[in-house]
């Protein structure tokens, strides 16, 4: 049978302005907007609606506005149920606030001591990330490998067929991308972050994180949440603690696990949040299946009529 999914995105792809025109055009938007500023002290919908960019673009900030952004827009669109979600990185809490793991509130501030803590590890151990386009995983992790005598580094995210980031310290990513340009990428570039996510140099937020996720409630999740570290689906409350404090420092499987997605039935894919980018990923992962965008009002407005 076709099934929906609910897709969340993650970091880098917030816009000043996400989220205006929903707090504008719907008094329940506005009370989860000022709910989350509430909840977290921060003047949260301000840095959504008005930026500055610098200050949205500061990982403890972008974390929290994205995750509000997507849980805005979920409270919005209840007419339609998913059968099973997933999230890039940061996303993967969206999902489960989604499947019912978690409450908003606890979720909305684990994410926001999450940006805080992979922020303060980026500034201790000053590390970066770098797109590698065109070449297959097994010749991404091997120039990892062959980088690694210059320092630390690895795949931090497989996104979709050919586009792979890699994660580590500055020598290490570096010399990679030297590597991947003489191994034939169509493109390898370090990208603009603040910090080496998805790789070992988070290791001091993930001990930081560990005893917060141990004291967040967490429940059964409803339907199932396809895990960032495996690609495979989790529901059971144990296992999706564990899952959240490896997935700081392991890849992110997105590519197996949108293909997991459609080989359990998800035949319709709504991407919830800030922009296009998993809607983009998708399309070159599987361009039968169906991707619907919703991010504005208007979205939200004609996903009633879909």
């Amino acid at each position: 049978m076709a099934k929906v999914a609910y897709i969340f995105p993650g970091q880098g792809s917030q816009y000043v302005g996400m989220g205006k025109d929903l707090a504008e055009q719907s008094a329940a938007a506005r009370a989860i907007f000022m709910q989350a500023d509430e909840i977290l002290g921060v003047p949260l919908s301000k840095i959504c609606f008005d930026g500055p960019e610098q200050e949205l673009r500061q990982t403890k900030n972008t974390q929290p506005a994205i995750f509000l952004h997507s849980m805005v827009l979920l409270q919005m669109m209840e007419q339609r149920d998913a059968q099973m979600a997933a999230g890039h990185s940061l996303g993967e809490y969206s999902a489960l606030v989604a499947a019912g793991a978690m409450t908003f509130e606890d979720a909305l501030r684990l994410v926001r001591l999450r940006g805080e803590l992979m922020q303060r590890a980026g500034e201790e151990q000053k590390g970066t990330m770098a797109a590698i386009v065109g070449l297959a995983p097994e010749i991404v992790a091997a120039v990892c490998s062959a980088a690694s005598a210059a320092g630390i580094v690895q795949p931090a995210n497989f996104n979709s067929p050919g586009q792979i980031v890699i994660s580590g310290s500055v020598p290490g990513v570096q010399k990679a991308v030297e590597l991947a340009k003489a191994k034939g990428a169509k493109l390898a570039r370090e990208l603009p972050v603040s910090g080496a996510f998805h790789s070992p140099l988070m290791q001091s937020a993930k001990d930081r994180l560990r005893e917060k996720i141990g004291a967040t409630p967490v429940r059964d999740a409803v339907f199932p949440v396809y895990s960032n570290v495996t690609a495979r689906k989790v529901q059971k409350a144990e296992e999706i603690r564990t899952l959240l404090l490896q997935q700081l420092t392991s890849a992110v499987q997105w590519e197996e696990s949108m293909r997991a997605m459609i080989a359990d039935g998800a035949a319709t894919f709504v991407e919830i949040g800030p922009g296009k980018v998993l809607q983009g990923l998708l399309k070159r992962i599987d361009s039968s299946v169906q991707v619907i965008g919703i991010d504005t009002f208007n979205d939200v407005e004609k996903l009633a009529h879909v």
